[in-house]
């Protein structure tokens, strides 16, 4: 990472350029220069230390599920979810100029990408290979540059990487979107008048009978509304740790009160972020 990088205005992401994760950063932040970096440790990392201002986290993908290696960083990190974006992931099929459907034999892209496109894949009788990620597929097709090769990856990677669209939203589900959080080292304190707030923490119980039942107890009575909820093992101590996410500031007087009641029954809340709901969420 250079030091000559304007790291006021620099998001940092996991991945590499063309990646999911990079075009979530460049259409929610038009105005930073995105940052890849090789690992997760590696985008907290950057923005503990100030190389970047914030960073662009992956959390659960509608089709694949949660991110499992965020939320065992997330509970570790001083640093505070500032925002959320909801991504639509677009799958497309790319190949190197020159190639048409009929010469491509082999596709390359990450497993999940792979399965999310799979009638298409059948259909045309092609023949899959698991990559670690859609955009690093995507360069090395282009480097290859072999008409029978081709990889499925963002609009944002098959232009990068100089490649031909062969096929445009090959994915069968409509609905595909995976949710990102922008972290930073300050908090933000979102005003509720200016939109839905949301509000994201861990927790760990206590070890006595139906401690979750009572310990959420308080968001039911008082009408706090859960969007959330996922429990984790700590490891070596068997303690189990839940992350949740639900609607309204801790400000408010009924998410005190829900706030109030789980600390009955909790060894430890750690808040993550207060911050504004995606507009998309409706």
């Amino acid at each position: 990472m250079s030091s000559a990088i304007d790291a006021e205005h620099t998001i940092a992401f996991m991945g590499v350029a063309g990646a999911n994760a990079d075009l979530a950063c460049r259409q929610n932040y038009p105005y930073m220069t995105p940052l890849a970096c090789n690992s997760f440790e590696d985008v907290f990392d950057a923005v503990a230390q100030g190389k970047a201002k914030l960073g662009m986290i992956p959390i659960e993908n509608s089709q694949a599920g949660r991110v499992a290696e965020i939320h065992n960083l997330l509970p570790r990190t001083s640093l505070h979810i500032v925002a959320e974006h909801l991504q639509k992931v677009e799958h497309h099929l790319y190949a190197p100029s020159g190639a048409t459907l009929e010469t491509v034999t082999d596709v390359y892209s990450h497993h999940q990408a792979l399965l999310q496109c799979r009638n298409f894949l059948r259909e045309h009788e092609l023949k899959t290979h698991i990559h670690g990620n859609t955009a690093t597929a995507a360069q090395e097709v282009a480097a290859w540059n072999d008409p029978t090769k081709a990889a499925i990856c963002s609009a944002l990677a098959g232009e990068l990487y100089q490649l031909t669209r062969l096929a445009t939203n090959i994915e069968e589900a409509e609905d595909n979107a995976t949710l990102f959080v922008a972290v930073a080292q300050e908090a933000v304190d979102p005003d509720p008048k200016q939109g839905k707030v949301l509000t994201s923490l861990f927790f760990t119980v206590r070890n006595i009978p139906a401690v979750l039942y009572k310990a959420l107890g308080g968001f039911a009575t008082n009408g706090v509304n859960m969007l959330k909820l996922e429990s984790y093992i700590q490891a070596g101590t068997g303690a189990a740790q839940f992350f949740m996410t639900f609607e309204g500031h801790p400000q408010e007087r009924s998410v005190e009160l829900a706030l109030e009641e789980l600390g009955f029954f909790t060894q430890q809340v750690n808040v993550l972020g207060v911050y504004h709901a995606d507009s998309k969420r409706g």
